[in-house]
């Protein structure tokens, strides 16, 4: 994508996680990757309801401002985290959904339950150690558990999803939730039953080349 595609992008996948409930207020953040290496990202305690492209906020690799008025969101280790360990990945989204955070104040992973989570999020969506919030040991933890998965929790806090464009990140948030909530449903009918192995393995085939672009 050119840079205003990016910024395009940025914006339109914001505005569409706020009304999508994926985040409350002026929390959460988006980014996208530019074509030189520059990061577009939303700006600190900005309203996605009101929020505009002049507001978005262009920063470098080391987390310094190059474009923008505004101050990036107090995540932007997160994002900058994700986009130096990964050259595949092209948007970042950090969500406080409901059914996901839930899972992630309880420590307990998210179960590869039903088959789409698998290819489009590549399997049961580990947790991370409690790390503080705004810090760049935050954006190294989740790293650490976002190589075989386009998703992680952060303990006590919410959700970091990656993908090759922000609309990608936001579709795995989106599935994440649903299948978190599915999940938490299904506990109370008596559980969850795995995926037999070999779809999992079939399913995670797929996953991998679609992460690498093939």
């Amino acid at each position: 994508m050119t840079a205003p595609d990016v910024r395009e992008a940025v914006l339109a996948t914001a505005k569409e996680m706020y009304r999508k409930g994926l985040v409350e207020g002026t929390s959460g953040n988006v980014s996208g990757r530019m074509p030189d290496g520059n990061v577009c990202v939303t700006p600190s305690s900005v309203p996605y309801e009101t929020m505009t492209m002049e507001e978005l906020v262009v920063i470098d690799p080391d987390g310094g401002v190059v474009e923008g008025s505004r101050s990036p969101t107090s995540e932007k280790d997160l994002h900058l985290a994700c986009y130096q360990a990964f050259e595949e990945v092209g948007g970042v989204i950090h969500s406080h959904a409901t059914f996901a955070s839930m899972f992630a104040c309880a420590r307990a992973p998210i179960p590869a339950a039903i088959e789409e989570f698998v290819v489009y999020v590549g399997g049961e969506v580990p947790v991370c150690e409690y790390t503080l919030t705004g810090t760049a040991a935050l954006g190294q933890e989740a790293v650490r558990h976002l190589g075989d998965t386009s998703a992680a929790l952060l303990a006590s806090h919410g959700m970091i999803t990656i993908g090759a464009t922000p609309a990608k990140a936001l579709h795995v948030a989106l599935v994440v939730e649903r299948t978190a909530q599915i999940v938490h449903g299904a506990r109370a009918l008596g559980g969850e039953v795995p995926l037999p192995e070999k779809t999992n393995r079939d399913f995670k085939g797929v996953y991998q080349l679609m992460r690498k672009g093939a």
